[in-house]
C-alpha cells in the first residue's frame, strides 16, 4: 500500500466523495442487488437482457466503490488558505487570459478526483495547471496544449 497514489482534494472534494460512496453502497447496491433478484425471477439466464444489464450495474457500482474507497483512504487535502494569493498551486482559484487578445477565464486548480471543467475546477495534471503552478501574477506562460501551443497571461490568484 506505500505506492498508493495520492489523490489531493479540497476538504469539501473529500466530503462530496464520502457522500458519493455512502450514497452507492447504503441505496444503489441495494437497488442493483433487487434488479438482479428480479431478473433472476424471470427464468433463463443465458438470454436475459434484464439481468445481463444488473450485473454490469452491479459491475459499475462495485467498481465505482472500490475507486472511491481508495481516493478517500489516499486523499491528501489542500489547506486553501495556505501561503497567501501570490503563487499559483492547489485549491487556488486562477484568472488568465490568452494571448493576443482573449478573455479572461477563470479556474480553480484541484486534483484529478474533483475536477470538473464545466464548474470551473481543473485538475492538477492538466496541460493549463501544469504550465501555471509555481506561477505569479502578471506571469507569461506557454502552455502546450493536444490543439497546439498558446501563450497566456496569470491575472489574478485567489
Amino acid at each position: 500500500m506505500a505506492n498508493d497514489k495520492q489523490f489531493p482534494m479540497t476538504a469539501a472534494g473529500k466530503q462530496k466523495l464520502e457522500d458519493e460512496l455512502d450514497y452507492l453502497k447504503t441505496v444503489k447496491r441495494k437497488e442493483v442487488v433487487e434488479r438482479i433478484k428480479v431478473a433472476r425471477s424471470f427464468g433463463d439466464l443465458s438470454e436475459n437482457s434484464e439481468y445481463d444489464s444488473a450485473k454490469e450495474d452491479q459491475a459499475f457500482v462495485e467498481g465505482r466503490i472500490s475507486t472511491l474507497e481508495s481516493m478517500i483512504r489516499n486523499a491528501v487535502i489542500i489547506n486553501e488558505e495556505e501561503a497567501g494569493n501570490d503563487v499559483v498551486r492547489l485549491g487556488k482559484t486562477v484568472t488568465f487570459m490568452e494571448i493576443p487578445g482573449g478573455d479572461e477565464e477563470a479556474y480553480t486548480i484541484v486534483g484529478s478526483a474533483e475536477a470538473d471543467p464545466l464548474e470551473g475546477r481543473i485538475s492538477n495534471d492538466s496541460p493549463i495547471a501544469k504550465s501555471m503552478l509555481g506561477r505569479t501574477v502578471g506571469d507569461r506562460v506557454k502552455v502546450l496544449t493536444p490543439g497546439g501551443e498558446m501563450e497566456v497571461k496569470i491575472v489574478s490568484i485567489n
